[in-house]
């Protein structure tokens, strides 16, 4: 192993003394590589590449997603500001770096990308309402256009487009007090509807009160006649350990008691 490490050594030596220049390409990375300026149709896969200046130049470009950020105040449908935080994440894939590079050059991201990624903000978010800003739906629906806008035009530069992220919303400040104010009376709405809800409830429980008392009455006043009453009269009479004197009145009912009598005679 030593041997051969010595070997290359003594070849990289070797040629650095010639003139020659070395690259290296690391892994989520490609080479493009020139001869007297015409590019190689093959890109330069990951390792070690030796050029020689002047004649040959090897460029290494990162194949990783990457990540463009964009901050725009855009319009909505009815005119009012909003800001949007967007994020756009790419990738130039190995097999289209050399295309990319002839087509548009080592600056394609401040070339096409960013004026396309800016475009379809600016176009998509004009065509809705604040509120859909507002709601997770909405967001979803202008991230997903964006999305597509940008694939039917990067694509087919030899960009793939992987995603789009919302990261923030900063909506206008009266529709931010709007919305503020919405809550708070949908608040105090459901407050009430509880408290009305709630006083119903205790009416009712009030009003099955009163029925029960009245039909309780009801059936003890119908239970309660004059045969009942007289029963109820002679079993009192019956339990009592008194002795007492009655005399036949209009109202059948006792004028003294004997113990009475015997008190007055003392």
């Amino acid at each position: 192993m030593k041997k051969y490490f010595l070997f290359f050594l003594s070849i990289a030596i070797a040629l650095s003394l010639t003139g020659c220049g070395l690259k290296t390409v690391e892994d989520g990375q490609t080479g493009v590589k020139a001869d007297f300026g015409k590019f190689s149709e093959e890109p330069l896969r990951t390792g070690w590449h030796w050029y020689v200046p002047g004649m040959t130049w090897i460029e290494v470009w990162d194949v990783k997603t990457r990540e463009i950020k964009e901050t725009a105040n855009v319009p909505s449908s009815e005119g009012l500001i909003s800001t949007l935080d967007v994020s756009l994440l790419y990738n130039v894939p190995i097999n289209k770096a050399v295309f990319v590079r002839k087509t548009v050059g080592r600056d394609f991201e401040q070339t096409i990308i960013e004026p396309y990624f800016r475009e379809a903000i600016r176009n998509v978010a004009s065509g809705y309402e604040v509120k859909s800003l507002y709601s997770e739906e909405g967001r979803g629906k202008i991230g997903k256009q964006i999305l597509e806008f940008l694939k039917a035009k990067l694509e087919p530069r030899g960009i793939i487009v992987q995603d789009v992220l919302l990261r923030d919303v900063r909506l206008p400040a009266a529709f931010s007090d709007s919305i503020q104010q919405k809550l708070k009376t949908e608040q105090e709405s459901l407050q009430k509807q509880f408290e009305l809800t709630k006083a119903e409830k205790d009416a009712e429980i009030a009003i099955a009160k009163a029925r029960g008392i009245a039909k309780s009455n009801k059936i003890i006043a119908e239970s309660i006649t004059e045969t009942y009453l007289r029963y109820l009269w002679i079993e009192g009479l019956q339990k009592s350990e008194k002795q007492i004197v009655y005399v036949p009145t209009e109202a059948n009912l006792p004028i003294m008691e004997a113990s009475r009598l015997s008190d007055n005679k003392k």
